[in-house]
């Protein structure tokens, strides 16, 4: 008997026979990702998780996981005939992602929601229930590659400007094995609306999610304030020697590498958000010049190389601390298996602690994991 080839999504079994959860966001991308396996012959069922209040979220424009995409998502699992569930996951999602968002910019860092919600929620509970689901896989819109290697190994998407490697770091090489991620070879967002509109879908022209899900129009404080009343205590703008230039609303509505809206005009040279100080409710300004920071300490490092992470003393691989700028050289030095030193070849402005440090090859396209900054030096 000749073995089962492989099919489309890398399994020994024809599609009919292979069940795939699909997480569907209400996006085009997502929806896509259905569409496109259910007319490959595969046994799909749509998932979509409720991550916060409808009432709310219906009233912002260009959220997700939200009551517009919900009836979004339920529509492309009508036209295109595979079942649909909608899972109640407001409490795991405030507690895991919402929580953490606000603490951390109480103690000054710069969080990233974003990856902690994939990391906790997406990739984590939503994966078990599709086990629980009996599915071969889980496939998800994420614009980024899995290929094969030793193992499966984690790439960035072909096209540059939709790779989202930066907000996937943490993914583990079990998850990985699970995973699939059919849109990360497409060249461009404009082939992912043609397949929409090839599949009829009413989400082809749909507006692609902007900023974090749960923050309405951007507004960070906001949402902090009401997580955590008296978030906002004024306190003291502060030069370097702790010389005090003006009064603030409350370190949430700053940033590190924050230029505007500081409130201190009348000053001959531009200043910068250097430091945070939470303890005393200090912004700490400063030269641009005082932002550049060369030395990372990294830990809840996630390692993704064929190799322990701890086989080498040091690591030469590019790495980005910013999800908008591109990777830059470094030498990553282990401390423990989870604990790194990333020193920078070129210093980088404004890196605050809280935000991921992501490890890439230097050349190719391959992700080797990453971790958090955790203070700055």
């Amino acid at each position: 008997m000749l073995d089962q080839p492989l099919n489309s999504l890398g399994l020994p079994k024809p599609p009919a026979q292979t069940r795939v959860v699909v997480a569907m966001s209400g996006g085009v991308d997502s929806s896509v990702v259905a569409a496109m396996l259910a007319e490959q012959g595969y046994d799909v069922v749509g998932v979509t998780l409720q991550l916060y209040d409808h009432g709310a979220a219906l009233a912002k424009k260009g959220a997700c996981c939200a009551g517009r995409d919900i009836h979004d998502a339920r529509r492309v699992a009508e036209a295109m005939g595979f079942p649909h569930y909608v899972l109640d996951y407001e409490n795991t999602f405030r507690s895991a992602v919402m929580e953490e968002f606000a603490d951390a910019y109480l103690s000054g860092a710069t969080p990233v929601p974003c990856i902690r919600c994939n990391e906790r929620v997406k990739f984590k509970d939503l994966l078990a229930t599709a086990k629980d689901l009996s599915a071969d896989c889980m496939a998800t819109g994420h614009y980024i590659q899995r290929k094969f290697g030793v193992g499966p190994e984690l790439h960035r998407a072909t096209d540059a400007n939709r790779d989202q490697s930066y907000f996937l770091f943490s993914t583990t090489p079990d998850q990985l094995d699970y995973l699939r991620f059919p849109l990360g070879h497409l060249g461009s967002k404009a082939e992912t609306r043609a397949l929409a509109a090839r599949y009829g879908l009413a989400v082809a022209d749909k507006p692609d999610s902007q900023d974090i899900c749960f923050v309405p129009n951007g507004n960070y404080a906001a949402v902090i304030e009401k997580l955590r009343p008296g978030a906002s205590d004024p306190g003291d703008i502060v030069d370097l020697e702790g010389r005090v230039l003006g009064q603030h609303h409350g370190i949430i509505h700053y940033t590190v590498g924050q230029r505007r809206g500081l409130g201190i005009g009348g000053l001959e040279d531009p200043l910068y958000v250097v430091k945070l100080d939470p303890v005393l409710r200090r912004v700490i300004v400063g030269p641009k010049a005082a932002l550049a920071t060369r030395v990372i300490p990294v830990r809840e490092i996630n390692w993704l190389g064929d190799e322990p992470f701890l086989a080498r003393e040091e690591w030469h691989l590019d790495v980005k601390v910013r999800s908008t700028r591109p990777p830059r050289a470094a030498i990553v030095r282990p401390l423990s298996a989870t604990e790194a030193e990333v020193e920078l070849l070129e210093p980088e402005d404004g890196v605050s602690a809280g935000q991921a440090c992501v490890f890439y090859a230097a050349e190719g396209s391959r992700v080797f994991g990453g971790g958090w900054v955790w203070r700055g030096k």
